[in-house]
This record gives structure tokens, sequence and C-alpha cells, in this order.
């Protein structure tokens, strides 16, 4: 709740100031808040990436630094609409917000962590619309919402001779009511509609130990844990679910490890979806690392499978390797990561109607990523998979927001999700966000519950970021039209004044 009026001290830091002021002083804050928000990764990359302390700081720092430059230039952006589109900045405030973190989520390879809509991931009838706008009509209203309470607040803190100078905040006030009102009631809406057909999924989160995770001496002792805890899946499970990386080796070359595996799912006679590496043969004859998704059926033959396509910079990959040849990838595993070509529609073999047992499998650091989910709905699924290994965020925040995340995904396609995580959270989401079961972080558990069938229907689902680039367009638009053709731009803000003045002369 607090993320309405979250940004109020920003903009009152901000009254008054330059463009260039605003900037410097908008960037401070984001490096702030992104140090609080994103702190785990010092965790990340120095208990588990092996990386020295001081240096994993310093990563930490400079992502936050990167990071805080979109506030910066919010904050610019913020006063420069004042200063040239006074009457219009509290709307068009919000489409800026939005268009930088639709920036932020493709630029330099994305890094769409910790955007602003999130923080209502609680509230699920605000957040429905997120099936139309994706999740940055979220941060839209809470955008709006902090800039219609600081109109008012400003005028009541400003001395009587300068009070006049700022326009009146009712307009503004009484409008946003009405879009938040609106929002609140199509939310309210979504959330009854009808859901007839369910599936029954089985998760087992192992809780392997990311130090003894890549260690051949544990190996058998991680396959006996997954024998046993899949032996506890309810029988009626139509599906079980393994995490990322569930078996320590590359599943399709090592023959005894594979036939334990499918001697696991033969005993269980349930189809598996579960993480392994896998290899891909290039036409040079070399091999690439995959980070996959297997389908498994309950005879043990694989019948599906599905590639990261996203990786994780300086985890799976290092990106620009000319420019930093000196770095070596942070995960410990054998190689450099190759992503997957495109999306792929999976489906549960035996005993289930193929027509309403489609999925996709969004891998760990892929379901941050909007666009990317939807175009795994979009190929005709009836519900979604997200298989993680949580366990490089360590006890932090960071299982928790990733975790929140998924539940925007969910609404923005009204598919189902089901989460496993190899030490939590694991869980079942519903079309509309409710969380149906989470697991505790670091515990090994089995759960299994039922979540409903759909098929994805939505306007996000069918048209993406249209509302984002819309955002994008129209903050383009204004900045191009102050630059170029200054007198006009002057016309359309004095434009509601004169009629104003029109209608009492």
């Amino acid at each position: 709740m607090l993320a309405w009026i979250a940004l109020l001290p920003l903009h009152l830091t901000l009254n008054g100031t330059t463009t260039g002021q605003a900037f410097v002083r908008g960037w401070l804050a984001g490096c702030v808040a992104f140090v609080g928000t994103m702190y785990w990764v010092v965790t990340a990359i120095h208990r588990y990436g092996n990386v020295p302390l001081a240096a994993g700081i310093a990563v930490m720092l400079l992502l936050a630094v990167y990071m805080g430059l979109y506030i910066g230039l919010y904050s610019w952006g913020f006063r420069w609409l004042e200063e040239r589109w006074s009457p219009m900045a509290w709307l068009l405030a919000p489409c800026l917000w939005v268009s930088l973190e639709y920036v932020r989520t493709w630029a330099l390879s994305g890094i769409p962590w910790g955007l602003l809509g999130y923080s209502q991931a609680q509230w699920l009838p605000i957040i429905q619309i997120a099936s139309l706008t994706g999740v940055y009509g979220v941060s839209f209203l809470v955008v709006l919402v902090n800039v219609v309470v600081f109109l008012p607040l400003r005028r009541a803190m400003a001395q009587q001779p300068r009070r006049a100078a700022f326009p009146c905040p009712w307009g503004p006030l009484a409008s946003t009511t009405a879009i938040v009102f609106a929002a609140w009631c199509y939310g309210l809406h979504q959330m009854t509609l009808p859901v007839t057909d369910h599936l029954n999924v089985g998760i087992v989160q192992a809780n392997i130990d990311q130090a003894h995770k890549w260690d051949r001496a544990y190996r058998m002792e991680t396959l006996a844990r997954y024998d046993r805890l899949t032996q506890d899946v309810d029988p009626d499970a139509d599906l079980i679910l393994w995490p990322e990386a569930a078996t320590p080796f590359v599943f399709e070359q090592e023959s005894r490890d594979q036939s334990h595996v499918m001697d696991i799912v033969r005993q269980a006679r349930t189809p598996l979806v579960f993480g392994s590496l896998a290899l891909r043969h290039r036409a040079d004859g070399t091999q690439a690392l995959l980070n996959s998704a297997y389908v498994l059926n309950s005879s043990g033959a694989i019948t599906g499978r599905y590639d990261k396509q996203h990786l994780v910079p300086f985890g799976e990959y290092i990106p620009l390797k000319p420019v930093f040849f000196f770095l070596n990838k942070l995960v410990v595993g054998i190689g450099d990561f190759q992503p997957g070509q495109a999306p792929v529609l999976l489906s549960i073999p035996d005993g289930q109607d193929q027509r309403q047992a489609r999925f996709g499998v969004a891998i760990c650091y892929e379901v941050i990523f909007p666009d990317l989910v939807r175009r795994l709905a979009n190929q005709g699924a009836n519900f979604l998979i997200t298989i993680t290994n949580d366990a490089w965020f360590g006890d932090t925040v960071a299982p928790y927001q990733h975790f929140s995340m998924v539940v925007f995904r969910a609404i923005e396609n009204r598919l189902s999700f089901a989460r496993a995580a190899n030490t939590g959270i694991s869980g079942l989401i519903d079309p509309t966000g409710r969380i149906l079961t989470a697991t505790p972080i670091f515990t090994e558990r089995v759960v299994t519950g039922a979540i409903p069938l759909g098929v994805p229907s939505t306007l996000y689902t069918r048209f993406g970021d249209v509302f984002a680039r819309a955002c994008v367009i129209l903050i383009a638009l204004t900045m191009a039209l102050a630059r170029f053709f200054p007198r006009a731009a002057g016309a359309i803000c004095q434009w509601p004044t004169i009629r104003k003045g029109d209608q009492n002369a």
C-alpha cells in the first residue's frame, strides 16, 4: 500500500529545481532504492558465485547506479513536463514512468526486476487490468496516484504568494479517482469469471544445497531425494514438476543417471516435467550447452523439450566478450550456455486430452519478461509452468520478489501457473493471480493441487505491450512537439484555460 505514496518525497524534492538538478536528485534516489531492492545480488555472486565480497558489492552498486539512471531520467522528465506541459503533466508523468520501465525491460538484454506495479501483487482486484495493459498499467496507476496526491500537497505547502502559480488540482484528483475506481470494478468483474476444467499438479521441492548441487559425490544422494519425494506425490496427480536443473548432469548424455530418472517416473506412473542441461550440436561439429525443460511420459520416454531463450547475462553467458574478456561466468557449470531458438508448446502425454493439456515453460529468469511469457501463452497453452533454482538468492527478499512476478504473468494471460523451485517458493497460482498454495523457502516439500485450465483470450496475450508502446509514442511526440513546434505546444497547453475564459465571457 505504501507504493501509492512512496514517490511523494521524490516529487517534493524535485519541486522548484532545474531539470539538471532534478536528474541528479532522482538518480541518487534511484540508486538508494535499487540498493534496497537488489542487495541480494551480493549473496548470489559472492556466496554462490565464488566472487570476492568487495567485488560482489561493487557489482551490486554498479547495477544500482545503472538502474537509478531511469529514476533520474524520470525526475528530469517530470520537471521538463511541468515547465512545458504544466496543465497535462499529471497525466503525462505516469506515461513517462511506464516508457522508462518498458525501455528498461529491453535495453542491454533487459532488467525488468522491481517494476513498480509488482508492489501491488497482493491487491488482486486492482491488478486485473494487467490482462489489458500488462504490469505496466499497474505502474501507471501507482505513479498517477502519487503525482495527483503531490499536487494539492505542494499547493498547501507553498507560501501564499506562490500558491496561485500552481494549477488547481481538483480536476486531476477527480479524474484519477474515476480511473482507479474503473480499474477496481473491472478487476472485481474479472475475478468472478467461471472456470470448468482443472488439472492436478504435484510439485517436488527437493531443497538441494547449491554448494553440493554440481558435486558428483552428491549426485546419487540428489537423485535419491527426488525419488523419495516423488513417491509422496498424490497418485491422482496428472503431472509432476521438478525444478530447474533438477538433474545435476546432461540428461541425454549420461545413460546410467538417465535410467534412474526414468525409473522414478515409471514407478510414479505420472508424466514428469523437469529441468536439466542439454547439448546442441552445431554445424561446425562443436557442442553448445542449453538450459532445458524435459517432458517424460509415464513410461519414462522423452516426449518434449524446451530450451531457455533468455539467458542471464554474466550468469549463463558473458555479453560483449571482447570487452569483458577478463570475466568468467558466475554460475558454476560446464561452459557458456546458448539460447533456445523459439517458444515451444508442450503437451501432457498419457491419458489426458491433448487439446486440454498444452502448456509453455518459462525457465527461471524468463518469467520476469512479460512479452516472453506472452509469446509462450499465445502458442495456445491451457496453463503455464515455471521452473527455477532460487537457491542463488539465499535467505533474502529475492525469492518473494521473483514469486510475485508470476502472479502478474498469470493475470496478463488469464492462465494458471505451476511453479517448482529447488529451495522455494514453489506453488500454484490461478488465472486471477490468486495464490492457491505456496511453500516456505529452504525446506523439503511435496504439494499437490488442482489448477484451472483455460484458453488465453486477453488483450495482452493477443497484442502484447500496446499500452507501454503507446506511452513511449506519446512521450516522444510531446517532446518533439515542444522541441520543434513550441508555439503549437504552448497553444495546446493554454487550451483548457482559454476555453474556461471563453465560457466566463
